[in-house]
């Protein structure tokens, strides 16, 4: 059995959680939920159903310092739905600017973690994260994100805009499973919580207001274990995300507003 006393066992852990001991085998993410808008003085409105899926893998590291260690490499793609039917949307019709706009779908690629290691680089041991109550294993992780948004010019530091959000993530995870020998994943089930600005596709500029997506998901056994709307895109419009990275992937992470800022430049 995995000891999370020692920094190893919290390792193989944290990878199994995530993805996979065995090098270069790619795991299935899923997701599904709904994004909301805020407002001051309006109720809450649901604005889009949610659709999303990651294919990662793993690779093990080695370091003088640091000790064993690995890293995992992702693409993702999450499709926004109409709340009512379901249905992928093309276009969008904005309630407050009753404008038509095209809908751009989350197409991340990459989504790299940076490396994990048994110790940190003062030589620290990796400390245990999860929390083991019955037969369960629980892991929650708050990132607070604040940094210059892509979209907001050069000036944030004098005039504001930057990017400021963040993202929750909660792992679950049969104990068994999780901490025996003989098993390479978790299986795990997560939820995700992500309090955002506006997406830039909806166009909304500087009017006040944030989004508040909530979904949640499991690992699942491989691309054909996706709803039909997320293999339907994969097969028409994204065949990249039916394959993980390379380990070896340098590139920097893409998020929602450095492919936006792309994509508004090459419209220009």
């Amino acid at each position: 059995m995995i000891d999370l006393d020692q920094p190893l066992g919290v390792l193989t852990a944290l990878r199994k959680l995530h993805g996979s001991t065995v090098d270069a085998k790619p795991v299935v993410v899923h997701w599904s939920g709904h994004a909301w808008a805020r407002r001051e003085g309006e109720p809450d409105r649901l604005l889009f159903k949610v659709e999303g899926m990651n294919i990662r893998q793993c690779a093990t590291l080695a370091d003088p310092l640091r000790g064993a260690g690995f890293r995992l490499v992702s693409r993702e793609l999450m499709l926004y739905l109409d709340p009512v039917t379901g249905v992928p949307l093309k276009t969008w019709h904005n309630p407050w600017t009753q404008a038509d706009v095209p809908v751009m779908p989350v197409a991340n690629d990459p989504v790299n973690l940076p490396p994990f290691h048994e110790r940190d680089a003062r030589g620290q041991p990796l400390r245990c994260p999860l929390r083991v109550q019955g037969e369960r294993v629980f892991a929650a992780s708050e990132i607070p994100l604040f940094y210059p948004n892509p979209l907001g010019g050069d000036y944030q530091e004098y005039v504001g805009n930057q990017y400021h959000a963040m993202e929750i993530f909660d792992f679950v995870a049969d104990r068994n499973t999780l901490l025996r020998d003989d098993t390479d994943t978790a299986d795990a089930a997560l939820a995700w919580v992500r309090i955002a600005p506006w997406l830039p596709f909806m166009r909304m500029g500087s009017r006040p207001g944030l989004m508040v997506f909530n979904a949640m998901g499991q690992t699942v056994p491989g691309i054909d274990a996706l709803p039909p709307v997320l293999r339907e895109a994969i097969a028409m419009d994204f065949p990249a995300y039916a394959q993980p990275p390379a380990l070896d992937d340098a590139r920097p992470n893409a998020t929602s507003w450095t492919v936006a800022r792309q994509l508004i430049d090459a419209q220009r």
